[in-house]
């Protein structure tokens, strides 16, 4: 696979030769006159000699608008296909805008209506498809590795195993600490993050290097040799696998599109795929499929915008109901985590008295456990029953911070002491929560958290857009009854 500057050049030179057919393509009168009355360019200039250089002159601005606009594709990164795919036809629209203006301001020189549609509808689709392929690595290709982790002897051993080209490792200047030796008298040592390290006397301290590789800095540095080196695969050296550092070098190889190995030990601790075998594993980074996962986020949209719309009467009925039940706002928001342990804000209907939280701090409802909890308010109860607190948070899955199935995100509070009492919480990180999920549609609350990891884990494995659209369907069925018994009792 190209790297570096060749592949800048390469990608841009594609650019340039698919912009070029594109132009042609676009003016050929056969094709044209498919969809409109041909119309050549610049046809109201009547000299027909100047007509091949007019010719060049659309060619050589739609080439250069279109490399401009296309800049933030000429480093390989991402290399997740979709991203690529949105990222690509972004900037071809962008691009395609441009040289609308320029045509505005310079009228003489304007491509034809025409062209410029059919211009951008082909470069649209043949874009994307060149940088695609161009990141795609060969089957033999065993890339450029990077070593990650904050345990040295497990980052010399892996670094024995690997037998691809290997460009350094990355590890806290604390952890090796231990390797440190001082010249003369040696003292207590004060680790500098991803810089040397001094003894308490000044002395300046060389570390006993435990492999051939070139250390490359700390944790902190990994998002910039990621770009800096083009990384194609991460081999993970942690202790431990449920560590915030474990999981925030997992994320910045989702961000980068960069695969994730870890050593075998860990992989009832991150999703692999079932068949893989060996001393190491690749992490399941991006467990959608990339068909499914399209479907999924247009099913997100669509299904968001139409309960809003829907349910705008209810909404407002639901806002003027709290509001003359107890004082206080309509809404109110709290953080919760997200993919590989990142957070947002998502807003529910207020169904607790106000500041509830002030005096017992964040913790799970009793009602969640089949309580009281004193802290609901009466409109409370019946939009927890309803399920209809739940509704605003439509804007979170139309914002992409949430999907409507997934595994329901908890408080951070929540997370770190759910983490502490020994359940692996952290595996459900490697997906977008959702509004409903599998341990919902069970009746699973967070009272149970390791029954409903379980299910989470069951839905993480076995997700698919048709897996989703059963469970969205069981969820509406639910919710119906509970609306009915809910009235029944009334």
């Amino acid at each position: 696979m190209l790297t570096g500057w060749r592949y800048r050049i390469v990608s841009a030179a594609g650019v340039v030769g698919v912009t070029t057919l594109s132009v042609l393509v676009a003016n050929h009168p056969t094709v044209q006159k498919q969809f409109t009355t041909y119309v050549p360019l610049f046809n109201r200039l009547e000299v027909d000699t100047l007509s091949g250089g007019m010719l060049l002159w659309a060619i050589a601005l739609c080439s250069v608008v279109m490399v401009g606009c296309l800049l933030p594709l000429y480093k390989p990164r991402p290399r997740r296909v979709l991203d690529t795919v949105f990222l690509a036809q972004k900037r071809v629209v962008t691009g395609g805008l441009a040289i609308a203006a320029f045509g505005f301001f310079k009228m003489s020189h304007r491509l034809p209506r025409a062209t410029l549609v059919m211009v951008v509808g082909l470069l649209s689709v043949a874009i994307p498809a060149w940088f695609v392929r161009m990141r795609r690595r060969p089957a033999n290709d065993s890339g450029r590795t990077l070593l990650v982790g904050d345990d040295p002897d497990q980052i010399e051993q892996i670094s024995a195993q690997l037998a691809g080209p290997v460009l350094g490792y990355l590890c806290p200047t604390s952890a090796l600490s231990s390797q440190f030796v001082a010249e003369g008298d040696s003292t207590a040592i004060e680790a500098v993050p991803d810089g040397g390290s001094v003894s308490e006397d000044g002395l300046i301290l060389e570390y006993d290097e435990f492999t051939d590789l070139d250390r490359l800095g700390g944790l902190s540095r990994i998002e910039d040799v990621l770009v800096e080196y083009d990384v194609d695969t991460v081999v993970l050296a942690f202790r431990r696998a449920d560590r915030a550092e474990f999981f925030g070098s997992l994320d910045a190889c989702y961000e980068h599109g960069v695969d994730v190995k870890v050593h075998q030990e860990y992989t009832d601790s991150v999703l692999i795929s079932d068949d893989q075998i060996g001393e190491l594993v690749t992490v399941d980074l991006e467990p959608w499929d990339p068909i499914d996962h399209l479907f999924k986020r247009g099913f997100d949209v669509l299904f968001s915008l139409t309960a809003l719309v829907a349910l705008a009467p209810v909404i407002a009925l639901i806002a003027v109901a709290i509001k003359l039940d107890s004082s206080g706002p309509v809404l109110y928001k709290q953080e919760r985590t997200a993919v590989f342990g990142e957070s947002f804000q998502v807003y529910k209907f207020r169904s607790m008295v106000q500041n509830a939280e002030s005096e017992t701090g964040a913790k799970i409802s009793d009602e969640d456990a089949g309580g009281v909890d004193p802290r609901v308010t009466r409109v409370g109860k019946i939009l927890r029953k309803t399920h209809l607190d739940e509704i605003p948070q439509l804007w979170a899955i139309l914002a992409s911070d949430m999907s409507v199935v997934g595994p329901r995100p908890e408080r951070p509070e929540l997370d770190s002491e759910i983490q502490s009492d020994g359940v692996d919480w952290s595996k459900r990180w490697f997906v977008k929560p959702g509004l409903t999920g599998l341990a919902q549609v069970n009746d699973i609350t967070g009272h149970e958290a390791e029954s409903k990891l379980r299910y989470d884990l069951e839905y993480v494995r076995r997700q698919s857009f048709r897996f989703d659209l059963k469970i969205v369907i069981r969820q509406i069925w639910k919710v119906l009854s509970d609306i009915r018994e809910f009235v029944a009792s009334r």
